[in-house]
């Protein structure tokens, strides 16, 4: 739901819903397309063209409903898009001369944010895509994964895992864009020290289909960990449900073992930044009473 706000809030803020919330001096404007340069910062390094072509067909029926957002780039009436490739490849595709705009003020880094806000609640990028986004946003301003998490309107264990799946070998990164292994597996590939040990693994996910448990318990394996004893009796089903609730609560590895008295809940963390998270995520509760 947060996050829901989150997106919402910074779409908002890009594209008025009223004149009155205009800023002075803008307003929509009618612009020929080919005076609209794409966005060198866009996140979205594709785009499905089935998608484009049914986008394209609504717009010659109905117009283009929500105006793309741009910046002026030179005194000749060229503009920059930052916002809305996808209604402006299937305004091209429709025959489109002109398009409804909003012209906006933008340094680089609101260009990014707003490229970024706009994909993530319009339609889906990639994983890949978001890391790499979250990166830029890292290394060209500096910001921290907490900073970025407020921006997008993610929390920041969400950020923090998201730019982990840059450190996966090649072959590892093509099957997830590719949609041959989901988020999660690449996720527990990550643990794996070698490009050659991931690329091992994924080869196992291939031709087993394995799930993301199954990869867990093979990636312990391939690291030598020593697989514990089964206990006598069986796992109830409500422990394995709550296991896999803090499992996606804290969007990390967590491990609940009963004992004949008590037992452990083992939370795995994978670098500073996730441990830090996972700090303020539990502490949170006793820093509001």
């Amino acid at each position: 739901m947060s996050m829901k706000r989150g997106l919402g809030k910074g779409l908002d803020a890009l594209i008025p819903v009223s004149a009155d919330q205009m800023p002075s001096g803008q307003g929509m404007l009618q612009v020929p397309v080919e005076n609209i340069q794409p966005n060198p910062r866009q996140p979205r390094k594709s785009l499905e063209t089935q998608d484009i072509s049914q986008l394209a067909d609504s717009i010659r029926e109905h117009g283009i409903l929500q105006p793309l957002v741009v910046l002026p780039k030179d005194a000749s009436g060229s503009y920059s898009l930052i916002a809305g490739e996808r209604r402006l490849r299937a305004a091209q595709k429709a025959g489109l001369a002109y398009v409804p705009v909003i012209v906006r003020e933008a340094d680089e880094r609101q260009q990014l944010e707003w490229a970024l806000v706009e994909n993530l609640q319009r339609t889906d990028l990639n994983p890949l895509e978001i890391a790499e986004g979250y990166h830029q946003l890292a290394d060209e301003f500096d910001l921290s994964h907490a900073e970025i998490a407020e921006r997008v309107g993610k929390n920041r264990a969400t950020v923090s895992n998201t730019l982990r799946l840059l450190k996966l070998s090649a072959v590892v990164r093509d099957a997830l864009i590719m949609n041959k292994i989901s988020e999660g597996h690449a996720r527990a590939l990550l643990s794996l020290p070698t490009a050659q040990a991931q690329s091992a693994a994924l080869q196992s996910i291939l031709e087993r289909g394995l799930s993301v448990r199954q990869v867990e318990e093979l990636v312990q394996r391939l690291l030598g960990e020593r697989r514990k004893k089964k206990p006598t009796t069986n796992r109830s089903p409500e422990e394995t449900a709550l296991e896999d609730q803090l499992r996606d609560a804290l969007g990390t590895r967590v491990t609940l073992k009963r004992g004949r008295s008590g037992g452990s809940l083992v939370i795995r963390f994978f670098s500073d930044e996730e441990l830090n998270t996972l700090v303020d995520r539990l502490l949170a509760g006793s820093e509001e009473k």
